[in-house]
């Protein structure tokens, strides 16, 4: 092995030293949010910038953990995240091993997924036809317009063209049907792909906010973010918080808004960090089986 010459062993050094940096400038904004969310109100109103607490307190979690809205919140959103995500996985693979077989109208199907691939509706004909299908104020207003995505599809598709077709073949001689073959063969290798866009799936059904302030006129139906966008944006913890509000009338003193949007913002993030290590290993290596041909 040749030893690396002096410009090589600089350009190294250099590289590492703005990859570290831009590093850190990533994750400051998340420690920021962290230093914050255990301030006590007095440093917090004496202080400009916070970099590292002298007093760290939880009086921001646990005022939010005593609201009723913040937990009722979390489950509807895991419940959206979780049954979105299935209904996402089982049409988009179903409709992509559909149109890998050789099926009557399989060119124009494929055509139409690209259609809508570069052409959208957009927000209002979109919001009419959720009116006009009675989904309004449902959580089914938040899966069903999105429940395939058209770029996911592609690359699914090209994930099981993949597939050697001898083994298709060799299911065929045995007797079984397309429902067999995807159920017992094409289900079980595909697993590293579904981990990857499941992922994807899941990530945008936990990030919901607009889609929720559109469709969902009931308050106690809000997803996780529209809560965190009254706390962070609105500057509204009161209402957004509203049994929490209330024992905190009866106590000292409420938590300043900063620090509830703070530790709200980590809470509501601790999720998908905790699920995403156990993707980890499938992510990479499923978006990359289906995104070339060979």
């Amino acid at each position: 092995m040749l030893k690396p010459t002096v410009p090589e062993r600089a350009f190294h050094f250099v590289n590492a030293s703005i990859l570290t940096l831009l590093a850190l400038l990533m994750l400051f904004p998340f420690y920021y949010i962290f230093a914050v969310s255990f301030t006590s109100y007095e440093e917090y109103m004496k202080s400009e910038l916070i970099l590292w607490p002298s007093q760290w307190v939880t009086d921001a979690y646990t005022y939010i953990l005593k609201s009723k809205e913040f937990i009722r919140s979390i489950g509807v959103t895991v419940y959206i995240t979780v049954v979105g995500s299935l209904v996402n996985l089982v049409l988009t693979a179903t409709m992509a091993y559909a149109i890998t077989r050789n099926i009557w109208g399989q060119r124009v199907y494929l055509f139409l997924v690209l259609f809508t691939f570069i052409f959208s509706a957009g927000m209002i004909p979109t919001y009419l036809v959720v009116k006009a299908t009675g989904l309004i104020d449902t959580y089914w207003a938040l899966i069903i317009p999105g429940a395939i995505n058209s770029f996911n599809l592609i690359v699914i598709r090209q994930f099981f063209l993949n597939i050697p077709q001898e083994l298709n073949e060799a299911a065929l001689i045995d007797g079984a049907n397309d429902l067999q073959i995807f159920s017992r063969i094409v289900v079980p290798l595909s697993k590293p792909a579904f981990a990857a866009f499941g992922l994807f799936y899941a990530v945008g059904h936990w990030n919901t906010y607009f889609s929720a302030i559109l469709y969902l006129n009931d308050p106690s139906k809000w997803t996780v973010q529209v809560i965190l966008r009254q706390i962070v944006i609105l500057n509204d913890a009161t209402n957004a918080l509203a049994s929490a509000a209330r024992d905190a009338a009866r106590s000292a003193h409420q938590p300043p808004g900063e620090t509830i949007g703070m530790a709200a913002i980590l809470l509501a993030t601790l999720p998908i960090l905790i699920v995403y290590p156990f993707l980890q290993k499938h992510f990479a290596k499923g978006v990359m089986l289906g995104s070339v041909k060979g």
